[in-house]
């Protein structure tokens, strides 16, 4: 199955409002140049999916806007891999899981209560930069098979 991403996020700082953007640079060990995160060690890039938002929002019962749940990229279709070193190449990144992306619970006083539980599950994963480039708007998304261990 095809992926493209089909929205971008950035927050200048924590709790302040996401603003959709066009495109982002992804700097290789930082995460994305204008974002809260970018610095940090591990926590670079939020990912998440177009189909596990609207399976939140049948169960949420109401919309779930994808700059509202905090998180960068959002892909069109499909679910996003949360194994731990699972590789996605994203426009011209190279991105890595890190771990599962858990709802916070900012979610519920942003979009409403009850939906941090809603995205219980469904809020994608945490990826590492790690090789820099542009991700823009309708870029592919590829899913690469995790290095193996000698």
């Amino acid at each position: 199955m095809s992926q493209r991403v089909q929205s971008l996020h950035v927050a200048k700082g924590r709790r302040l409002p996401m603003r959709e953007v066009p495109e982002v640079h992804a700097e290789a060990g930082a995460g994305i140049v204008g974002d809260r995160y970018h610095g940090s060690r591990h926590r670079h890039v939020t990912v998440q999916s177009a189909e596990a938002l609207a399976e939140a929002e049948e169960r949420f019962g109401a919309p779930v806007p994808a700059g509202l749940t905090r998180r960068n990229v959002t892909v069109d279709a499909g679910m996003i891999p949360t194994a731990p070193g699972t590789r996605l190449r994203v426009g011209e990144s190279l991105l890595e899981v890190v771990r599962v992306a858990a709802p916070c619970k900012l979610l519920d006083d942003t979009i409403g209560r009850g939906a941090q539980e809603a995205l219980r599950r469904r809020g994608g994963s945490v990826l590492r930069v790690l090789e820099s480039g542009r991700i823009a708007v309708g870029d592919e998304v590829e899913v690469l098979e995790p290095p193996v261990s000698s």
